[in-house]
């Protein structure tokens, strides 16, 4: 097992001899990058060690990007095919000793994505151009959250990463992650069209007329309402995973979402759970004066991608 300390002056590990091999060879490690071997105290360049002077030579001059393990076909069939089991529990307390362990970066990574949003939101409501700036929002932000996503699996997967990595969904995937999240968004708002039918056949006309509605009119609405939301959260558990399937495996939008819809088909309620404590971790945070988010929102991305490793990766997580 070795140590290394990135460009960044971080130090990642211990890993492998295999993983500090795939490093060098995807550029993320070179022969004077400094390394710890196991049982040792000193550190010496990585060209110092006689194990990887192979990889060293074989390095390629043009790495592949460090997110596309299973390149462009996307998740590994014998993957789709596996069967999994999320610890709660333990999504949660790894994704709390991840933050623990990065607390600059997924803070400064939050802070930015929120900066950000609420900057766009302040625009929104300026006379005339404030639908404009709504609109650009989603062009801007979606490809953010991707980001966040980015970021949180390299720290996860114990691989280097910046707070410039944040923005690699405009560099790529841009129009797949965009169209990953109004397609996903479309399709489950859909489920809300019985509750507009509804509520002009009930409740028009007596607006209409500035009659008081009727109550059973409204008790109708709000029952279609409540059942209509069902589908909605049915749906949007099933594509949780869409826009980190789209960054990681170099998806396009439709597989991907017809890939985390499959996975997370086989243990919805599992999801559905860690959704659900995610939620209240993201509560817990809003009440502290919304200053708790920038600790908060990482803890539960850092959950939610330990459950996409679990899920989809051929290798397991780390335990930071």
């Amino acid at each position: 097992m070795y140590k290394i300390i990135g460009a960044d002056k971080k130090e990642y590990g211990p890993v492998s001899g295999d993983q500090l091999r795939e490093w060098i060879q995807q550029g993320r490690a070179g022969a004077a990058t400094p390394v710890q071997a196991e049982g040792q105290t000193d550190w010496r360049p990585v060209g110092d060690y006689p194990e990887f002077a192979e990889a060293l030579a074989a390095k390629s001059p043009a790495p592949p990007p460090p997110f596309a393990a299973a390149g462009a076909t996307g998740v590994a069939p014998e993957i789709l095919e596996r069967d999994y089991d999320l610890d709660l529990g333990g999504c949660i307390s790894q994704g709390w000793n991840l933050v623990q362990k990065n607390l600059g970066l997924l803070v400064s990574i939050t802070l930015i994505y929120l900066g950000i949003g609420i900057a766009f939101s302040l625009l929104g409501v300026i006379p005339l151009i404030g639908p404009l700036f709504s609109l650009l929002s989603l062009f801007v932000t979606v490809p953010l959250w991707g980001g966040l996503f980015y970021v949180t699996m390299l720290a996860v997967r114990g691989q280097p990463a910046t707070s410039g990595d944040l923005f690699e969904g405009f560099r790529r995937s841009y129009i797949q992650l965009i169209l990953g999240y109004i397609i996903s968004t479309i399709l489950a708002a859909l489920c809300f069209i019985p509750v507009v039918i509804v509520a002009l056949v009930t409740l028009l006309p007596s607006l209409t007329h500035h009659q008081q509605p009727n109550l059973v009119a409204v008790v109708i609405a709000v029952g279609v309402g409540l059942v209509s939301l069902l589908p909605v959260i049915f749906l949007t558990v099933n594509w949780i995973f869409v826009l980190p399937l789209i960054l990681d495996k170099r998806m396009d939008f439709w597989p991907a979402m017809q890939t985390s819809w499959k996975m997370v088909r086989k243990h919805w309620w599992q999801l559905f759970g860690l959704i659900v404590l995610v939620g209240l971790i993201n509560l817990g945070g809003a009440l502290l004066c919304c200053v708790g988010l920038l600790f908060s929102m990482p803890i539960g991305i850092a959950a939610l991608m330990y459950a996409y490793e679990t899920i989809f990766s051929a290798a397991r997580p780390q335990t930071p």
